[in-house]
């Protein structure tokens, strides 16, 4: 079976090499790195996915020039569909980014018409691109989602190997006051902003957010919180962590409903934030000062 340890597609990617930059437009720098690899690892494929969702990027550098070869400067939000073949490699996305620098546009429709071709081309499903002044983006307001932090339990840990058995018997763990006001129809919204995890070819660190809102029996938040600081020594892409999260959750807690939404930080001018839900498809806009 083929996943990202031994795929040849990684080879092929420029993630982790030294790279020039270009600053022509050139649609050739973008790289597809194909979902299916994770998948396969979670058993999954596009005819069984256990869920729905999307990809939300916010791009912060972004600038071309007009047609009097002034620069413009924008904001731009891309949404990739979970049901797409492909993801679209980081560092090869920034370096398309980069390649509009010095180029001419007409207008920023024309901008936006571009990148969403290009984009949806490379992913293998329908791209959706929105460009923001940097002044006027009401997605990157700050707004705070209304769910309970769980990072101030006292808990010790003294093993950040990734172990996804801590979920294992984690629900119906509370005291007899926390079942009463706990009703399996209820649904529960818990945060954690202690997500780290490592890229899986470069090893450099990514930090998130992560919001999981679920209807089903009490999940024990230590337990919960054990389980997402296991990922600390963990090498995955943000996709892949989220997906295995949702994944993992559902394996043992057998939730009605569950959403998982990891809002990362941005590296290099880009985050990454993965929605994945069972019953709905677009990313709420949630941001903290982190991002």
């Amino acid at each position: 079976m083929t996943t990202y340890q031994n795929a040849k597609e990684l080879n092929k990617l420029t993630l982790g090499k030294t790279t020039q930059y270009c600053s022509s437009y050139d649609a050739n720098l973008l790289q597809a790195v194909p979902r299916s690899l994770n998948r396969n690892d979670l058993a999954m494929s596009q005819t069984n996915l256990p869920f729905y969702g999307e990809d939300v990027w916010y791009g912060y550098e972004l600038s071309w020039l007009n047609t009097k070869g002034k620069p413009v400067v924008a904001v731009a939000e891309f949404r990739f569909p979970c049901t797409s073949e492909n993801i679209v490699e980081s560092k090869s996305f920034k370096l398309y980014l980069n390649s509009f620098n010095q180029t001419s546009f007409p207008s920023w429709q024309a901008v936006e018409e571009i990148l969403s071709k290009d984009l949806s081309a490379t992913c293998q499903g329908q791209a959706l691109v929105t460009l923001y002044p940097v002044d006027d983006c009401p997605a990157l307001a700050i707004n705070q989602a209304q769910a309970t932090c769980i990072d101030d339990l006292d808990i010790e840990i003294n093993d950040y190997n990734f172990n996804a058995s801590l979920l294992e018997n984690s629900q119906g763990l509370g005291d007899e006051s926390q079942k009463l006001t706990a009703s399996g129809n209820e649904v529960k919204h818990v945060v954690s902003h202690l997500l780290k995890s490592n890229c899986l070819i470069t090893n450099q660190p990514d930090w998130a957010s992560l919001y999981i809102s679920y209807q089903g029996d009490e999940i024990s938040q230590e337990a919960l919180l054990r389980y997402i600081i296991s990922f600390r020594e963990h090498n995955e892409f943000h996709e892949q962590c989220v997906e295995r999260i949702f994944c993992d959750l559902q394996q043992y807690c057998q939730l009605s409903q569950l959403t998982v939404f990891a809002r990362y930080t941005r590296r290099g001018g880009l985050d990454i934030n993965p929605y994945r839900s069972t019953h709905d498809n677009q990313a709420p806009t949630i941001r903290t000062l982190r991002q």
